[in-house]
């Protein structure tokens, strides 16, 4: 599939054979069907009782289900469940801090439905980049708000105030935008100074944040047939995305393992990870034997941003379908939830004790079953309600429960609310909260 590819359907599942994964090319791991795919084949070994560091208990099943429902219908009674995206972030403490910020601006998604769209999109990508990373002891203080909020949405309405100052753009008529020229401007003072960073506020990762934006400018310099318009060739924007698709896609429909592969293709090097193969960024991939080809796909942040984009692209009038290919996103909270409600339980206690890097096996056996598993978990749960896949895809139910349950039971479980993994991850691009 290439990057700008709308129509195209997954890569084909017949790779799996020891003879096929020697002659796959690099780029069928930068891909959703590859993720979910993997996954499987982690769960396989898992199921059959052979995982090496985890048991799977099937029977704790209804256990969560139960707990993710009453949390759902206390959440949402109405049962009109968003998708799990940075938008839920910005909204934190029932604000609706993008409009009020786009009233601000006059960005009506009435009167400029094109632009809001860019806007929205531009802020998505550098919210969802700058999530990465744990910082249990940092916080936002929200001034409009008087909230106090930790990370994860502390930093994404951090990033919402400092996009509404005028930082990421190079125009200062037209601030409210994030262009190539805008990011390059952005150095560590600044970026201290906007999410409020001092002694008593620590935020590891600094200088990476500071990195990854810089590279997000080269990658839309890079691109330029992605992220500029004809008539304004010199402005690069993430949120010219939404013109390259309403080129790319006259009917209007996008589908999501089309709009994944774009952002992996063209934010490749803002995602770089340690492994390549030919050459070639593997991203959030990572060493598993039981794996096809012996590598796990998450792209994590990737996915996360992708789910993020379907709201604005809807506001602009596209259409995002097959939204059930995007998995569950295996994140601390998500993943932990399997842990703490006994799903998926190590079979060394140590797991829970040690601090983890991102390519120890534990780790990404641990992803990879927590992938699969929350496709288990969303097929129980619409069993429940009598929801369809296309109604309820895994997407909605990490924001109908299963993100919020992981953060209430651990709350439960462990002073401050800490997760049941310890990850060493000082603001890596892979592993947001």
């Amino acid at each position: 599939m290439t990057p700008l590819d709308i129509s195209a359907s997954p890569p084909s599942q017949a790779g799996n054979s020891p003879e096929s994964v020697l002659v796959r090319p690099p780029e069928e791991w930068l891909s959703a069907q590859a993720i979910r795919s993997s996954a499987s084949a982690v769960m396989a070994r898992a199921q059959a009782n052979e995982s090496r560091h985890f048991t799977w208990h099937p029977e704790r099943m209804a256990v969560a289900t139960a707990y993710v429902v009453a949390l759902m219908k206390e959440r949402y009674p109405d049962g009109l469940v968003p998708l799990y995206s940075i938008w839920r972030h910005v909204a934190s403490g029932d604000q609706n801090r993008w409009n009020q910020l786009a009233a601000e601006h006059g960005l009506s998604p009435e009167t400029t439905r094109l632009e809001h769209a860019r806007a929205q999109i531009d802020f998505a990508v550098v919210a969802a980049l700058m999530a990465g990373g744990q910082a249990p002891l940092w916080h936002y203080s929200d001034t409009s708000s008087g909230q106090h909020l930790p990370q994860p949405p502390g930093m994404a309405v951090a990033v919402l105030r400092w996009m509404g100052a005028g930082a990421f753009s190079s125009l200062s008529t037209h601030p409210v935008q994030v262009d190539a020229q805008g990011l390059a401007m952005v150095d560590g003072a600044s970026m201290n100074l906007a999410f409020q960073v001092g002694p008593n506020n620590p935020l590891p990762g600094i200088a990476m944040r500071v990195s990854a934006l810089h590279q997000l400018g080269l990658a839309l310099e890079q691109h330029a047939q992605l992220f500029s318009l004809p008539e304004a060739p010199g402005i690069l924007r993430p949120g010219h995305l939404v013109d390259t698709l309403f080129r790319l896609a006259p009917t209007g429909r996008i589908k999501a393992a089309s709009l994944l592969s774009m952002l992996l293709h063209a934010f490749g090097e803002v995602w770089h990870g340690p492994n390549e193969l030919n050459g070639v960024n593997l991203g959030d991939c990572w060493r598993h034997e039981a794996a096809p080809g012996g590598w796990v796909a998450f792209h994590q942040q990737a996915q996360w941003l992708a789910y993020s984009l379907i709201e604005p692209l809807q506001t602009a009038g596209l259409t995002v379908t097959d939204l059930d290919v995007l998995t569950g996103l295996p994140d601390l909270r998500n993943g932990g939830l399997l842990l703490d409600l006994g799903i998926l339980q190590a079979r060394d206690r140590a797991f829970h004790t040690q601090r983890w890097t991102l390519d120890a096996e534990a780790v990404v056996e641990w992803r990879a079953l927590s992938v699969a598993i929350l496709d288990h978990l969303a097929e129980s749960v619409r069993g429940e309600l009598g929801l369809t896949v296309e109604s309820f895809p895994v997407g909605r139910l990490m924001e109908a429960g299963t993100w919020a349950a992981g953060c209430k039971i651990a709350l439960a479980k462990r002073p401050a609310g800490s997760p049941p993994v310890q990850i060493d991850s000082d603001g890596a691009a892979f592993f947001p909260l």
